[in-house]
């Protein structure tokens, strides 16, 4: 069932999202080469929780972690660890979310590290202007297949392609709701948009192959050659002219 929420609803998604998107700021200062992934994650914790908020992503689903931070061919899902030490010219994903008075933000963006590669630098573009492209269609009349042809002709129109295994979604007072937000579709397909609808748009790009796997962790997805994967994603709420990005500062 997908949930329309209200005002007040609105209003403390809001202050989830801020929450989460300053999250992603502590863990863009931490990175750094040299420092482990767990290090970053006590920090995403320590300040999500001096904000008065949870971790969403802390025990979901048995996940160990306060964030997902995830490096290289790393797709999501990566496991802080104080055997991970960050490297110069890594790619860092870190996706987040923070819980406030039952409600969640849930938000991700990509860091490169040091001196990093042409081309990760363009895989990490490509993936956030092709969010931006989606938002163009997260409006209340279109469809969610709309989003999602956006995002993936974007993508393969600059050579790289997008993950089919694991997809957006619908955002509350859940961390998962409906409706799902594939990264690829056919424009006029897919559940409609509606004002007060929130959802997560997720772009996940690959260097190369779209297909991924999981690790023997049970969590970590790669991708399945062993090439570059970037993420980008805010929580966006649904209005009836432009969205309103909910984990976005500024």
């Amino acid at each position: 069932m997908i949930i329309i929420k209200n005002s007040e609803q609105l209003m403390l998604m809001r202050r989830a999202g801020r929450i989460t998107a300053e999250a992603l700021l502590v863990a863009k200062e931490a990175i750094r080469p040299g420092i482990s992934t767990k290090e970053v994650d006590t920090k995403i914790r320590a300040f999500i929780e001096k904000c008065g908020a949870v971790p969403s992503f802390l025990g979901y689903g048995g996940f160990p972690g306060s964030a997902c931070i995830s490096i290289n061919e790393q797709v999501i899902h990566g496991i802080p660890s104080s055997k991970v030490i960050i490297k110069d010219g890594d790619i860092v994903k870190v996706d987040v979310g923070a819980r406030y008075r039952g409600y969640n933000g849930d938000s991700a963006r990509t860091f490169p590290v040091g001196k990093v590669s042409d081309e990760a630098l363009r895989l990490i573009s490509v993936t956030e202007k092709s969010f931006y492209e989606a938002i163009k269609f997260a409006k209340a009349g279109c469809r969610v297949g709309d989003i999602g042809h956006a995002v993936e002709s974007f993508v393969i129109s600059n050579g790289f392609s997008v993950v089919r295994d694991y997809v957006g979604h619908g955002v509350g007072a859940e961390l998962h709701e409906e409706p799902e937000v594939p990264n690829f579709g056919r424009p006029g397909r897919g559940a409609r948009l509606y004002s007060g609808m929130t959802v997560a748009i997720e772009p996940m790009v690959n260097a190369g192959t779209a297909n991924v796997k999981v690790r023997g962790d049970g969590w970590t997805v790669v991708t399945e050659d062993g090439k570059l994967s970037a993420h980008y994603e805010n929580s966006v709420a649904i209005t009836d002219t432009d969205p309103i990005l909910l984990t976005e500062i500024g």
